[in-house]
């Protein structure tokens, strides 16, 4: 969601500031270790700058003066709290040019690893999965507390407090503000892929709501990997989601009709994929693979996958033999009910309705699916693919039964009403 440049000296400020808040808070966070005071200091900064810029004029590095004017105001507070003494050591050099915001960062490297610090505290697994979430798009994508809300479709004061929750429970903790090492780190790029995921997933298929698609929400997830992909150049798994968020943006185009209603990936027209994504998606897997010291980690095998789509010019070219034995590796790495509902598409497309529907069948008492409406669905089309037209009716009435969203809720209508028999 990035945010358009507006007139003046307060449109300058605003602009910047939603494009530098990550990196100011970030900048702050390694002083005052707390990400919520870090947050209120940063937007003492955008105070100052509301104050001095239209007086002064706006200055030729603003991102720059933001994040020295944020790290001056922590080392003051810093000061009240502790001795001087006791803190001279932790603050370091940010004591030294503490004096006076320059107009350049001493050194650009460090803010990076700030950065890196602080996706790794928004996503630690002491929070809840709403929590890293609602605190990734605060911190890292810059969003207001109502634009959480609106996305997600849940009460502002809900996000807010999710947002008032996590900071405390990370101060409560006291979650060092670090990048994790060894199979601590591991653990926690996990989550923090995760996190980024299920973001662009809420865009890419509301789970609820009117709107099939909400594609601020995939731009906020995507810029969110690329930034990731730039602070952890050698991890294969980062450049593999990276890849599978930019095949998975380039269709987005072609996957709503002119009413907004769902196209199904067999009707989309591929000429109005978008091969600039395609590009940077095949970039980021090759990197991916260059890096790789072992076997394929989820995330580069999902995204080998949508690489299979992503090369097909026509529906009809795509490689489902390949796509299928990925799935099965995919499901051997990480195995889920919902990874086998989708080997199973891949094996009916691959072999035929009639080898997939035991592997669909066998996964009708998997709890975790019991609510999943894309279990019918899936099972519906597989029964109308065999010519069983009153039984998949029925599987596609209960999907539309189960699903949040409404257009994909009429899409299954339409294709129970159009089963005959």
């Amino acid at each position: 969601m990035t945010p358009q440049p507006t007139a003046g000296p307060d449109g300058a400020v605003e602009t910047v500031f939603r494009m530098e808040f990550p990196r100011v808070v970030a900048a702050v966070a390694r002083i005052v270790r707390d990400v919520g005071i870090a947050e209120e200091l940063a937007q003492d900064a955008l105070v100052a700058a509301l104050e001095r810029w239209p007086r002064d004029g706006v200055p030729d590095n603003p991102g720059a003066w933001l994040t020295a004017t944020a790290r001056h105001r922590a080392v003051d507070l810093v000061r009240r709290r502790e001795t001087y003494a006791r803190k001279l050591a932790e603050i370091g050099r940010d004591q030294a040019t503490a004096t006076a915001p320059p107009e350049e960062p001493a050194d650009p490297d460090d803010i990076d690893d700030d950065l890196l610090r602080l996706v790794f505290t928004a996503c630690h697994p002491v929070l809840s999965a709403e929590a890293r979430t609602a605190l990734t798009l605060r911190l890292l994508g810059g969003l207001t507390t109502a634009e959480i809300a609106r996305a997600f479709l849940v009460p502002e004061t809900t996000v807010a407090q999710r947002i008032v929750r996590a900071k405390r429970t990370l101060a409560r903790k006291n979650v060092a503000f670090e990048v994790p090492y060894g199979p601590d780190r591991d653990a926690r790029l996990g989550s923090v892929l995760d996190v980024i995921y299920l973001i662009f997933n809420e865009g890419y298929a509301a789970t609820a709501g009117d709107d099939w698609l909400r594609p601020a929400l995939c731009e906020d997830a995507l810029r969110l990997a690329r930034v990731l992909s730039g602070l952890m150049p050698k991890e294969p798994e980062v450049h593999g989601l990276t890849a599978l968020l930019e095949f998975q943006a380039s269709r987005t185009a072609a996957r709503t009709g002119p009413d907004g209603e769902p196209v199904l990936l067999a009707d989309q027209n591929r000429s109005r994929w978008n091969r600039m994504l395609i590009a940077r998606g095949a970039t980021a897997l090759a990197r991916a693979d260059a890096v790789a010291s072992g076997p394929p980690g989820p995330y580069v095998l999902q995204a080998a996958i949508a690489a299979c789509h992503a090369h097909a010019y026509r529906y009809e070219e795509t490689d489902w033999h390949r796509i299928a034995a990925l799935y099965g590796l995919l499901a051997a790495r990480t195995p889920s009910p919902v990874v086998e509902l989708n080997r199973a598409v891949a094996v009916s497309m691959a072999r035929g309705p009639e080898a997939a529907l035991p592997l669909v069948d066998a996964l009708s008492t998997e709890p975790a699916l019991r609510d999943y409406h894309l279990l019918p669905s899936v099972r519906g089309d597989l029964l109308s693919r065999l010519g069983r037209t009153k039984e998949a009716r029925e599987e596609f009435t209960r999907a539309a039964d189960l699903a949040g969203n409404a257009r994909e809720r009429e899409m299954l209508r339409r294709r129970a009403e159009g089963m005959e028999g």
